[in-house]
């Protein structure tokens, strides 16, 4: 096998590893915005849950 096939295949390699280093970080990146945005919806549903309360409470 020539020596320059060498670096081709370290390429591969390394491309391949960098690849799912780069998934996993986005996959960590995604689940922490849609949990920050699923708390932000759940302290919606608790004011509106709040306003509707008071607003029984006055009637």
């Amino acid at each position: 096998m020539p020596f320059f096939m060498w670096f081709i295949v370290a390429g591969i390699f390394a491309s391949a590893f960098m690849t799912i280093k780069s998934m996993k970080e986005e996959r960590q990146i995604d689940e922490s915005f849609i949990e920050d945005e699923g708390k932000v919806y759940i302290e919606r549903i608790e004011e509106e849950r709040k306003k509707r309360a008071i607003t029984e409470e006055a009637n």
